[in-house]
């Protein structure tokens, strides 16, 4: 059974940092981009990032630059999103999704990845 799940949500203070995990089972995400969506209460799910296969081309959305990296470590089968400087606009729940190279990783579609987690949930508030 192929699967996503996604860990490390929480209550963080603005300033504050979360480190998102996405293990993958079932398939190795060697051969799999890793996009990062998020979806705010009243609010559309949007794409924050994307990591291609191989690991050389990142892309973000301009809210999150320079604020959160994403990375994939093949070796445990895994994603992360390290999230710094949060801010309350970042609250929402974060899902991580992964399938073969998108046609366009700076543009960061849902219909682009077929693999999807659970969700985990961030809060950002004092």
């Amino acid at each position: 059974q192929l699967q996503l799940v996604e860990s490390g949500g929480g209550l963080v203070q603005p300033g504050g940092s979360l480190r998102l995990s996405c293990v993958g089972s079932g398939f190795s995400l060697v051969h799999y981009s890793i996009a990062w969506f998020r979806q705010a209460p009243g609010k559309e799910r949007e794409g924050v990032s994307c990591l291609t296969a191989s690991g050389r081309e990142s892309n973000y959305i301009d809210s999150v630059k320079g604020r959160f990296t994403v990375s994939k470590d093949n070796a445990k089968n895994t994603a992360h999103l390290q999230m710094n400087s949060l801010k309350p606009e970042d609250t929402a729940v974060y899902y991580c999704a992964a399938d073969l190279d998108p046609p366009d990783p700076a543009t960061i579609r849902e219909a682009d990845f077929g693999f999807w987690g659970q969700g985990t949930q961030v809060t950002v508030s004092a």
